[in-house]
């Protein structure tokens, strides 16, 4: 396996505003002789948690391992925060995308199979990429190459979604910069479109600090713009669990299931290995 950084902002020679972060851990196996030479991968982007204030690292790498098992090519974004608010952490995802895709070939990936999946704020941002990709601030850095950054398909794992009485405050702050013409666009259940990429959407009825409200809202407004998508509310689990396993400390069975069900969605929608 490769292990590989690349700044982001470097690579597509856009300048990084002080204090930004916009790093992307490339996770690649690679081929070797007891493979087929023509074999591509899946990719998958994941974006940890950490209300926009911090990048959780119990949602990063075990994650990418969980993907790396599972036939992927696994990308980390470590994105920028507070201070830095929108459209930053958009566009640094945006970029990740897009830089999975034009390096496809190079790191044996099926660039029509890339997705990302999210946690928490990651979820929110997640979400973001795929609602607010085309977005005309995100025009303004990359032109057309807005049309590689959507993904084929998210997951979004106890997501920050709504500016609502169910909205987790700090992450929505942190990413708007207390502009409420901003919390309002970053509302992302009202950003839905019948373009927007399938989701897969799990979280628990006992997180107190996203309310399940939030997947809720988001699955009912995927109903509505006719875009599959799956649901699944665990009754029990704290906010944060991850992989739900003792590595990262939210040892939780039922939850953890989550894992094995999204594999299934995914491979459903064309996900894995082609030789």
């Amino acid at each position: 396996m490769k292990v590989e950084r690349i700044d982001l902002y470097a690579y597509y020679g856009i300048e990084k505003p002080n204090g930004a972060s916009g790093y992307l851990d490339c996770y690649i196996i690679e081929k070797h002789s007891e493979h087929s030479q023509n074999r591509l991968r899946p990719a998958m982007l994941v974006n940890p948690g950490g209300a926009y204030a911090f990048v959780s690292n119990r949602e990063a790498e075990p994650i990418a391992i969980h993907y790396l098992n599972s036939g992927y090519q696994a990308f980390v974004l470590n994105y920028s925060v507070c201070p830095i608010s929108f459209p930053y952490q958009l566009l640094e995802g945006c970029m990740a995308i897009c830089y999975v895709r034009e390096n496809a070939s190079r790191l044996n990936i099926d660039k029509e199979h890339v997705g990302a999946v999210g946690f928490s704020a990651g979820g929110h941002l997640t979400a973001s990429i795929a609602t607010l990709y085309n977005h005309q601030k995100i025009k303004e850095f990359l032109g057309d190459k807005v049309n590689l950054c959507r993904p084929d398909a998210v997951i979004l794992s106890y997501p920050v979604i709504a500016h609502s009485e169910f909205e987790h405050k700090g992450s929505i702050d942190n990413v708007s910069g207390n502009d409420e013409t901003l919390r309002e666009l970053l509302s992302l259940e009202k950003r839905v479109n019948k373009d927007t990429p399938p989701a897969f959407i799990w979280t628990t009825s006992e997180d107190e600090t996203v309310p399940c409200e939030n997947s809720l809202v988001m699955a009912m407004a995927y109903k509505k713009a006719g875009v599959p998508f799956e649901l699944h509310v665990f009754e029990r689990g704290q906010h944060g669990l991850s992989r739900c396993d003792q590595e990262v400390n939210t040892p939780n069975a039922p939850a953890s299931e989550w894992l094995k069900m999204s594999n299934t969605w995914l491979s459903q929608r064309g996900f894995g290995i082609k030789d």
